[in-house]
């Protein structure tokens, strides 16, 4: 930039009422902190030439970072900066990295004025207008104290989604202040660490990749792992250096005949190799439970092509491919068509799967540069290109990605006492892996992949949802709760006779369906919860048993059911009935209560309080039983993290499993960093998975190996034969990870067992 430019060295005036805001006239004057924040707004100018189309626009974002400098003034980051550095940065990913206008960059500039100082949103308004104050408020936590059986966490969520029915920009500088939180983690405590962490994974990556913000995703995805497993994102990042000039060598061999044929036919194209994320490389060997050696699509090759202002940008993707697969031929099962039908979040692209050289297979994806933009920079650009009438086809209309805005808006408006409740529903309406089905007059519906006919017929509308009884799928009588895939032909069957039922939330994914079934069960069910509820009291009493947590944690499960209102709600209406209780209530817990313990004592495990030091060793400690979370299963050796339940006891589960990451992000401030201590001779459940080519004598042979050589006790054994082909599961009692590994490997060298896994917790998508 020249040197008249807005972001050049001149002196700034200060706008009236900021006493002691002024700039000093030389550099010589600042000192080191001044200097650095400085620095960063004079970079931040600049990165706004692109958006600023007055000298008045450069005045208001710099009257916005005087007044946030004030503000802020003397208060340090944990990192020991200034702590303006961080709405400094919150505004640059603004402009640079979401590409959103003048009002966003102030509003990042002052997103924390209010909660952290004395001003007040009224404050803002008079100074900067009704509508910067207005996504400052949406940014603002929620003030005031919550019992503790509400998330605050969910509540602050909640807030700043309720604004999204006036401005799509307030999620977007919040996903910008939480990646500018992700990517200075290192400087605050380990037990902060995990619950921000948590947080990102389970709702704001997949909020990036809803509206379209590939890059930051990817970005959330790999810094959460970073933090919450440190050693294997170290190593996976390590492998993909190692590696990499093999991959440069293979793409060196790679393109060069497609860029001859695209120079031949005229194409002004950019070709570049991608490599998979250090998450989707982790997730992917954890899904499959293979090592890093055994993932073979580490990269994709991408291809931008400039587009011809004559041709559609379809035809020309189409032609892009067909050129490229005159050359390497095409898997015609790995063809994605996203130009034709884009995916919810705006993204359009063709991708395909070719064999390359040395018999490999090779992702390719072609863009057009809209598309390109739109995939990297999410929503923004495609309202840029939506505004301007450019591109496809469908970025004029009511594409996906708003048909997806109306929906959230519309579950936004509908009430909602639980904010943990709405956090979970509004989980379900980030899903991304997508299918396209159809109507019975053509119309397509994206749905989430998993989806079945209940699902749909909520979609066509709640009153056909809830009367609901069956559908013709491709014109063939289907039940409720059959999944539905790509390219069906959906008529939803009903009867003036039908009703919800409780059943029916265990086989929906959709959060719009969840809503609508839950609002009829609430109303239909609150007298059932109440008779449930007097029925079960009133048993408990015959028996003299206090109705204490440890009697739900046995009921609920027994019963399959998440809650006390649930079990209650089905209770009432009959659907449950109580033969077995005593049974029930005598089964020991299936986890052992242990204490939270100081260093003179050997027990097998020590919980370390956020007071104890870095090594967790405090003779102050408090005490607390706990109890092993059913839903992984954790064993010495796991790496876990403890939750303190409404009783006072401490729920501990592994890291990986996808309930602690949904408490940590739910409830955070109930984290209790965990690690193993002294062990003792003491068994925890685990569960292996076994699969090979079946033949006499397998079953004896597997009891044989665990329970005669290893002698190793079995709670199940599970094998059953298809096909030629055995499968199963084993329940073992064991002492540690370590142990298991034992096992596992003995079984795995048993003849014919091609496959032996650990069942994990379910990922986090």
């Amino acid at each position: 930039m020249s040197d008249s430019s807005p972001s050049s060295g001149a002196v700034l005036t200060v706008p009236a009422g900021l006493a002691g805001a002024e700039r000093k006239p030389a550099a010589e004057s600042y000192d080191k902190d001044e200097l650095m924040v400085q620095q960063q707004f004079d970079e931040l100018l600049e990165r706004c030439a692109p958006i600023c189309k007055s000298e008045e626009d450069y005045d208001r974002i710099r009257q916005a970072f005087y007044f946030a400098n004030e503000a802020h003034k003397g208060v340090k980051r944990h990192s020991g900066e200034p702590y303006i550095t961080h709405p400094l940065a919150v505004a640059r990913i603004v402009v640079v990295e979401i590409g959103l206008g003048v009002k966003s960059v102030m509003a990042a500039l002052l997103h924390d004025v209010v909660e952290d100082t004395d001003y007040t949103v009224e404050d803002i308004e008079h100074r900067f207008g009704a509508k910067v104050a207005s996504m400052v408020d949406g940014l603002t936590k929620l003030e005031g104290a919550f019992s503790q059986d509400i998330s605050k966490q969910a509540e602050n969520f909640k807030k700043m989604l309720l604004t999204l029915s006036d401005d799509i920009r307030v999620c977007l500088i919040k996903i910008a202040d939480r990646l500018h939180n992700m990517r200075t983690l290192g400087a605050m405590p380990k037990h902060k660490q995990m619950k921000i962490a948590s947080e990102t994974i389970y709702l704001f990556a997949p909020l990036a990749h809803r509206l379209g913000l590939y890059t930051i995703k990817t970005e959330f995805e790999d810094l959460s792992l970073k933090y919450r497993f440190p050693d294997e994102y170290n190593q996976i990042k390590q492998k993909l250096a190692d590696t990499e000039p093999q991959r440069l060598q293979f793409i060196e061999k790679f393109n060069p005949p497609i860029i001859e044929k695209l120079k031949e036919n005229n194409i002004e194209f950019e070709i570049s190799g991608r490599v998979k994320s250090v998450y989707s490389i982790w997730k992917k060997m954890k899904r499959k439970q293979v090592s890093f050696e055994e993932i073979y699509d580490l990269f994709a090759i991408r291809i931008v092509f400039k587009p011809s202002p004559l041709i559609p940008e379809k035809s020309q993707c189409w032609h892009v491919y067909s050129l490229i697969t005159d050359i390497y031929k095409p898997k015609p099962d790995r063809i994605r068509d996203w130009v034709n039908i884009p995916k919810a979040n705006g993204y359009e692209a063709l991708h395909c799967t070719v064999m390359g050289p040395e018999g490999i297979w090779v992702e390719v994806q072609i863009r057009s540069v809209r598309m390109d933009e739109i995939a990297e920079r999410g929503f923004a650009a495609h309202w840029k290109y939506k505004m301007e009438g450019k591109g496809g086809g469908e970025v004029g209309g009511d594409n996906e990605l708003d048909q997806w805005l109306a929906q959230l808006r519309e579950a936004l408006n509908s009430p909602s006492e639980d904010a943990v409740e709405f956090m979970d529903n509004f989980k379900l309406n980030l899903q991304v892996s997508e299918i396209v089905v159809f109507t019975p007059n053509g119309e397509s519906k994206t749905m989430p992949k998993g989806a079945t006919v209940l699902d749909f017929a909520y979609e066509i509308h709640s009153k056909i949802g809830n009367r609901a009884i069956g559908a013709k799928v491709n014109y063939k009588i289907t039940p409720l709760y059959a999944e539905i895939h790509t390219g069906d032909q959906i008529e939803i069957l009903t009867s003036q006779n039908a009703h919800p039922q409780v059943e029916w939330l265990d086989h929906i994914t959709t959060a719009k369906a969840r809503t609508h079934i839950k609002q009829f069960l609430k109303r239909d069910g609150e007298n059932n919860i109440l008779r449930g509820q007097e029925l079960f009291e009133a048993e408990m009493k015959k028996r003299g048993v206090p109705l204490q947590a440890r009697v739900f944690r046995k009921v609920l499960p027994a019963y399959h059911s998440s809650s006390k209102d649930e079990f209650y709600s089905k209770l009432g209406a009959g659907i449950i009935r109580l033969d077995g209780l005593d049974k029930i209530l005598k089964q020991n817990a299936a986890s052992k209560i242990m204490k939270y313990w100081t260093l003179q004592f050997a027990n097998p495990f020590r919980f370390l309080s956020s007071s104890s030091g870095t090594d967790g060793h405090s003779a102050e400690a408090d005490e607390y039983e706990y109890v092993m979370a059913e839903c992984c299963n954790p064993i010495p050796g796991d790496e876990v993290v403890g939750f303190k339940m409404d009783d006072g006891k401490v729920e501990v589960h592994k890291k990986n499993c996808h309930n602690a990451v949904k408490l940590s992000a739910q409830h955070g401030d109930r984290i209790v960093p965990a690690k193993w201590s002294s062990e003792k001779v003491m068994s925890y459940l685990a569960v292996i998975e076994v699969r090979g080519i079946d033949r006499v004598g397998i079953l004896y042979d597997l009891a044989k190996i665990i329970s005669g050589e290893l002698n190793i006790n079995i709670r199940e054994l599970h094998i059953h034969s298809h096909d030629g082909i055995f499968e199963g599961t084993i329940s073992l009692y064991v002492r540690s990870s370590e142990d298991l590994k034992v096992i596992m490997d003995k079984v795995r060298s048993a003849k014919g067992v091609e496959k032996v896994n650990r069942t994990e917790a379910s990922m986090v998508d």
